[in-house]
């Protein structure tokens, strides 16, 4: 039995986190999980699964419900705010601790997970990131494993299981290519929240699917893949793979290629990611071979998605130059949310901010704060 905490159990990842642990009750068991304002969602976790302890960021939601815990006369402790996400990535009977929030906010409960000796089943991309130096040093002293949740970084750590680091020569990362694939930058101009929102194969939380749409998404996975997988970014190769079937695959030295496939269904990186290093019986549907439509392959457009390249020069820079593209990056898919700027401003917008910041600065959690503040203070002053 594995005792599991989720930090951030009502978005995207956290509620497929749950329907494979609800397909599997056997072996998992739901410890401590967090939300931010979804009561009624959380009330039917508490229903389904008694957690012990849950973590609510949002008062009003808070105040809902404790109330609803008191009549019922639940178990269930309620806490909040970062205190509270500290506290269930730490508690001595978790095993496992699931980062599904998205934004910076990730960043404290994960490494408070991994000086717990948690291992980490990592679907919040920005922690590695804004700090991924950090991280991966705090998860080889602690002897933590750090358990890839994204679907491509789970098909290279999958793809390269039983095989030594030096026989890797490349690690192809693939993209959809988002909404927008095969789109000029004119056509870009006129784009509205609502096409944005559509991605073509994935259902995800607002934030990451408005990443895929400029490519940002893909330039963070390839700052993770540096730091999960010790690669030279002259070694990450970016695919356009529209059908998702081939999830990513990687290179080796004698020009062998070894790729995971399957349908694009987020539950089976998770399930590959709580039973680690076993497998259990299928939670998605299994890939037919015969009903496949012809796989195809692109290069990116790095001239009109402009956020994968400023994400490639933002790795090769180092130090804080990822916590300022990240930061920018989130402020700026706000705003776009909010109607505040168009789809085009937001690599402009980062852009801007790579050259105003200071990027030199000693790499330590509190410049990476710090650094990430100052960047949304400047924007939000601008723009807002």
């Amino acid at each position: 039995m594995k005792n599991i905490s989720i930090i951030g159990a009502t978005g995207s990842i956290g509620t497929q986190t749950l329907d494979v642990i609800r397909k599997d009750r056997e072996n998992f068991n739901v410890i401590g999980v967090s939300l931010n304002k979804n009561y009624k969602k959380a009330i039917e976790i508490i229903e389904e699964f008694e957690p012990k302890y849950m973590v609510i960021n949002d008062y009003e939601s808070y105040s809902i419900v404790k109330t609803y815990l008191e009549k019922e006369k639940k178990k269930t402790s309620l806490l909040k705010d970062m205190e509270g996400l500290n506290y269930i990535s730490s508690l001595k009977e978790v095993d496992v601790v699931v980062t599904s929030i998205v934004g910076m906010i990730g960043l404290d409960p994960t490494i408070t997970a991994i000086r717990s000796g948690k291992d980490i089943a990592l679907a919040n991309k920005e922690t590695l990131v804004v700090a991924g130096e950090i991280v991966m040093k705090e998860a080889r002293l602690n002897n933590v494993n750090i358990l890839p949740v994204d679907s491509e970084h789970s098909a290279i750590f999958q793809c390269i299981q039983g095989s030594e680091t030096n026989d890797l020569d490349k690690i192809i990362l693939t993209a959809s290519g988002g909404p927008f694939r095969g789109k000029t930058l004119e056509e870009l101009k006129m784009v509205k929240v609502e096409q944005a929102l559509k991605h073509p194969n994935w259902a995800m939380g607002s934030k990451i699917t408005i990443d895929s749409a400029t490519l940002m998404n893909k330039g963070l996975e390839v700052i993770e893949a540096h730091f999960l997988f010790n690669a030279d970014y002259e070694d990450i190769n970016v695919v356009v793979h529209p059908q998702s079937i081939i999830h990513s695959a990687v290179q080796f030295k004698d020009g062998s290629v070894i790729a995971q496939m399957g349908n694009p269904d987020m539950r089976l990186p998770i399930q590959y990611a709580l039973n680690y290093p076993k497998r259990k019986d299928c939670v998605v549907d299994k890939l037919d071979f015969f009903s496949l439509k012809p796989l195809t392959f692109e290069k990116p457009d790095i001239e009109t998605f402009r956020c994968l390249d400023l994400a490639f020069q933002a790795g090769k820079m180092g130090g804080l130059m990822p916590t300022i593209l990240n930061a920018a990056n989130e402020v700026c898919v706000s705003l776009f949310l909010n109607h505040k700027i168009e789809f085009l401003h937001i690599p402009k917008i980062i852009e801007g901010c790579m050259k105003k910041f200071d990027y030199k600065l000693e790499m330590s959690l509190n410049n990476i704060k710090d650094m990430d503040m100052e960047v949304r203070r400047y924007i939000n002053l601008e723009y807002n």
